[in-house]
């Protein structure tokens, strides 16, 4: 307990729980939104880890730090805590600069898919292959009125989802790629299918209008996952089904620049968390291994619990 009460004992560490508490960041993120000298920051951040209070999530030379710490006294005196961070006198200042951080990270991936929208398909091919997972995928797919899909890309789904539902949404936050997920689409297609701009994690639907969601290969580009499932748990009806194909965990670095990957991959561990703190229950898993230079994707699938 004194260990605890010494790691929160400095206005400079609250203000990095104040922080947290709206996400995951890396030292570099942090440091810009305090205005503070790297070497700091990472000790107030030590600090924290060695108490327990914070943790920290490695993807290849990156490292990000979250507020899921394993200090139990922390955890049971942090709701009393979170409820008067808005006292201290830089607070609003620090959201401010959360919003820019998170900002920061959306335009680089949008910025990122408008250039590269008409070879984006050969491009993902060619760098990072996958081994066949669509059929599996599209398979758990429960028919329903109205299938949205997360991040349509070049709009490759949106035929075979149009089977399966009287009415498709696809939204994407590139206007360049709903221009070429637009061209593909026959006039029968696009009766039934409608593209709509917006962001993963604001999307343009109202509440329980989707019977059914999908993320084919995009939360590794979401600047905030678990801000994504809260989103889609919003947009879905009760009892409607999530299903997502994306990347097991890696260390292929080179995909940040090249692909503009936020994230290398993910573990089953923390999605389950995160699904399961955003509303959603009987989640299953299942990995799709690759060979020959492919690389192993992962199919989850769950359904939203009933308020």
């Amino acid at each position: 307990m004194l260990d605890t009460f010494k790691a929160l004992a400095d206005p400079t560490r609250l203000r990095l729980l104040a922080i947290l508490s709206r996400g995951e960041f890396t030292v570099q993120e942090v440091t810009a939104i305090l205005a503070m000298g790297q070497s700091r920051i990472s000790r107030h951040l030590k600090i924290l880890v060695d108490a327990g209070i914070l943790s920290v999530q490695r993807q290849g030379t990156w490292a990000y730090y979250r507020l899921e710490g394993d200090c139990p006294f922390f955890n049971e005196i942090w709701p009393s805590i979170e409820s008067r961070l808005d006292t201290l006198a830089d607070y609003r200042q620090d959201l401010e600069g959360v919003a820019a951080a998170l900002d920061q990270r959306r335009l680089k991936s949008r910025v990122f898919f408008d250039s590269h929208a008409q070879q984006w398909d050969a491009l993902v091919e060619t760098l990072l292959p996958a081994p066949a997972y669509l059929e599996p995928f599209l398979e758990e797919l429960q028919g329903c009125d109205v299938i949205l899909e997360v991040g349509i890309g070049t709009g490759g789904l949106l035929g075979a989802l149009g089977r399966k539902a009287t009415r498709v949404v696809g939204v994407d936050h590139s206007p360049a790629m709903l221009e070429q997920a637009r061209s593909r689409l026959d006039a029968a297609e696009s009766a039934k299918i409608e593209l709509r701009l917006g962001d993963m994690a604001h999307l343009p639907l109202s509440d329980g209008e989707a019977g059914c969601a999908l993320l084919n290969m995009v939360l590794h580009h979401a600047a905030q996952p678990a801000r994504v499932f809260r989103e889609v748990n919003r947009v879905l009806g009760p009892g409607g089904t999530l299903v997502v194909a994306d990347l097991v965990r890696h260390e292929k670095e080179w995909v940040r620049e090249r692909l503009a990957d936020q994230w290398l991959g993910f573990d089953q561990s923390e999605l389950t968390d995160w699904l399961v703190a955003s509303g959603f229950g009987c989640v299953r898993f299942k990995t799709i291994e690759g060979s020959s230079g492919q690389h192993a994707v992962f199919i989850l699938t769950a359904t939203k619990v009933s308020e």
